[in-house]
């Protein structure tokens, strides 16, 4: 009988033994577990573009295509918006290019702002982009008629640019590089489709100018 008491207190013995260093080690991985970067970084770049003040209470960062159907029938909508929030919110444009000629137009869109026509040249983009960019879906086999460099040297001389130095700007591989990191720090936030917006670092679940208006207002009134 004492013969077995001993057996069964060496056991219990070696169980909480194991159970003490069972949970060191627990304590001890968890520890020295890697912490999850912060990603604020990956929503606004010092070179990004921007609308609206920089302290402003509330900043809204959307990622978009310049070839995305969606974005071009969005962007009336978000630029009547920041006209309602004019002086409250910050606005900035990220990169998101998905389709095969966005790149060529982020570049392009970089080299108009280089001669003060950013926004003016994204605008006017959109407008043509039934013209420069591909279709997508069922029925839709268009392609560009012309060269997509050739037709946005045409629409920066529409808006003023000059051509020469449109064209120099736009090869430069620092916009190239803008272009490929925007769509880095995108995937990085869980951006799939464009556009996709961020209020203050919130993601827009549906893409819907009520609910856009209404997370700004949310957090304008924090």
């Amino acid at each position: 009988m004492r013969k077995e008491v001993g057996i069964l207190l060496a056991v219990a013995v070696v169980v909480v033994v194991a159970g003490v260093v069972g949970a060191s080690y627990y304590r001890g991985s968890v520890q020295k577990a890697p912490v999850a970067a912060d990603t604020s970084q990956n929503l606004v770049r010092p070179d990004s573009a921007t609308i609206g003040p920089a302290g402003a209470k509330v900043t809204v960062v959307e990622f978009l295509d310049p070839e995305c159907e969606s974005c071009a029938a969005f962007a009336p909508q978000v630029k009547g918006l920041l006209k309602e929030f004019e002086g409250r919110v910050r606005f900035v444009v990220r990169y998101m290019p998905l389709h095969k000629n966005a790149k060529l137009a982020a570049q392009y869109t970089e080299a108009a702002g280089e001669q003060g026509k950013y926004w003016e040249f994204q605008e006017k983009l959109f407008a043509e982009q039934g013209e420069w960019g591909e279709k997508h879906g069922a029925g839709h086999d268009h392609q560009p008629t012309a060269p997509v460099s050739t037709l946005f040297e045409k629409y920066g001389k529409e808006i003023g640019l000059n051509p020469e130095q449109l064209n120099a700007a736009a090869g430069n591989k620092k916009y190239a590089d803008k272009a490929d990191r925007d769509l880095a720090d995108g995937r990085a936030l869980g951006v799939r489709q464009t556009p996709t917006f961020f209020v203050n670092g919130r993601k827009l679940a549906r893409l819907s100018i009520q609910d856009l208006r209404s997370l700004i207002n949310e957090e304008l009134n924090k």
